[in-house]
């Protein structure tokens, strides 16, 4: 047994380094050596073309483009208005303090409201009703209190700079809050008591006719619906409410100089006194 097992492994063919093969399912070197080289070259060329195409896109991504300048301008036309409002308008456009959104002028002694575009163009003005009470500071903590405990002294719309929202208010409606903390927007015009006459009111040229609200401002509801809504609710914008007592520059002091104190005296003597009495039969 011995000798036929040397005989019969001495006949095989010798393999590679002298070795024998096993079977005849025996590992064969020289396919795989040449399917790695067949995969080297296959790689080589799929990174040559992904790599430059992979560049391209890199380089085809657009670039931002910086935001237009604005071209500003204030353009009233022959609206009429107070010199406060022109000289505050003027100065609101010549600094871009309302960056790229409309903004709102509110006159409390003329009872007027005005809107423009971003860029300073006038869009339209109307007649407003206001805060009964003369000031320009609200009472703090008002816009927590039930309505009926806010006395008529409390009654102001108050004046300065507001970065305005458009929102709803307890009832639903659209409203564009001026200062959301103090619930002082402004809105379509109430009827809810007939007593007080708004609409008349509203149509009255005299300006004092025009203070009745809570502090809230009341537009006309065409005006309301076709322009100020339209225009404000998508953004907001900012308001600028003129004040009654206060000198302009105290209300606006990054816009506006202060004032001469003469200037001062003349304008203290030009603040409406509001008369309750005149009105306390309405409320």
């Amino acid at each position: 047994m011995n000798g036929e097992n040397q005989a019969s492994e001495s006949s095989l063919p010798a393999g590679p380094e002298g070795l024998a093969p096993h079977s005849s399912s025996s590992f064969d070197w020289r396919g795989s050596l040449r399917s790695v080289l067949l995969g080297l070259v296959i790689g080589s060329a799929v990174l040559a073309v992904v790599l430059p195409a992979t560049r391209t896109l890199r380089q085809a991504q657009p670039v931002a483009a910086a935001p237009a300048v604005m071209q500003r301008q204030l353009v009233m036309g022959d609206q009429a208005t107070s010199a406060d409002v022109r000289q505050l308008a003027q100065a609101i456009v010549n600094r871009g303090d309302n960056g790229r959104l409309p903004f709102v002028l509110i006159d409390k002694r003329q009872a007027q409201l005005l809107v423009f575009e971003a860029s300073g163009r006038l869009l339209g003005a109307t007649p407003i009703l206001l805060g009964y009470a003369a000031g320009d500071d609200s009472v703090a903590g008002i816009g927590q209190r039930p309505i009926e405990q806010v006395r008529p002294s409390e009654r102001t719309t108050p004046a300065g700079r507001f970065v305005a929202e458009p929102g709803r208010n307890t009832r639903g409606e659209d409203v564009v809050w001026v200062d959301y903390e103090a619930a002082v927007s402004m809105h379509r015009v109430r009827l809810t008591d007939p007593k007080e006459r708004r609409l008349e009111r509203l149509a009255s040229p005299n300006a004092a006719d025009r203070r009745i609200s809570y502090g809230c401002i009341n537009l006309p509801v065409a005006f309301f619906e076709s322009l100020l809504w339209p225009t404000l609710r998508a953004k907001g914008g900012v308001v600028y409410v003129l004040p009654e007592y206060k000198r302009m520059a105290e209300a606006f002091p990054t816009l506006l100089p202060a004032l001469q104190p003469a200037a001062a005296e003349s304008l203290a003597r030009r603040a409406p006194q509001a008369g309750p009495a005149r009105l306390q039969h309405l409320i």
